[in-house]
């Protein structure tokens, strides 16, 4: 007498895995994933137990950071007054770029001054992208200066 299986057809999961039982690529226990906006139970949790003492903290906050509490003032302040993402650059001298043949010198005084010190690799960055941007800028005002001077010469011709 032979068995035969009473199991219904594989389930979706056990259809997704490979034989050593981990998901196969492309293929996720949830592919929905965590509902957007859900918060952690340790979260809710925390917010429960602070409602209705936010303005007590705060003021003990506030108080400390009056008194001295270097660290309460800290706290304060960066809530207050959150760093700035982006700030001006000190001043440095670039040369003045009138065409493409100018670029290799502006971007030579940017090199120069990110290797003195004078401003951070990132700001050198961002310099040398606007640098690239003036570029296409300069390269695009010149092609439509061709384009023109080819479209009346054949329009004379």
């Amino acid at each position: 007498m032979t068995k035969t299986s009473s199991k219904p057809a594989e389930s979706r999961l056990e259809s997704d895995r490979r034989p050593d039982g981990k998901f196969a690529p492309g293929n996720r226990a949830n592919p929905k994933g965590r509902i957007p906006g859900s918060r952690n139970k340790a979260t809710l949790a925390a917010q429960a137990m602070l409602d209705g003492e936010v303005e007590n903290l705060t003021r003990k906050a506030v108080e400390l950071a009056l008194g001295g509490d270097v660290t309460a003032l800290r706290l304060c302040l960066e809530r207050i007054l959150p760093a700035r993402k982006e700030a001006a650059l000190a001043p440095i001298d670039l040369p003045r770029v009138e065409g493409a043949a100018d670029l290799p010198q502006l971007t030579t005084a940017i090199l120069d001054a990110v290797a003195a010190g004078r401003v951070t690799p990132g700001e050198g960055q961002a310099l040398a992208a606007l640098a690239n941007a003036h570029a296409k800028t300069l390269e695009i005002a010149e092609l439509e200066q061709r384009i023109t001077a080819l479209e009346e010469s054949q329009g004379k011709g």
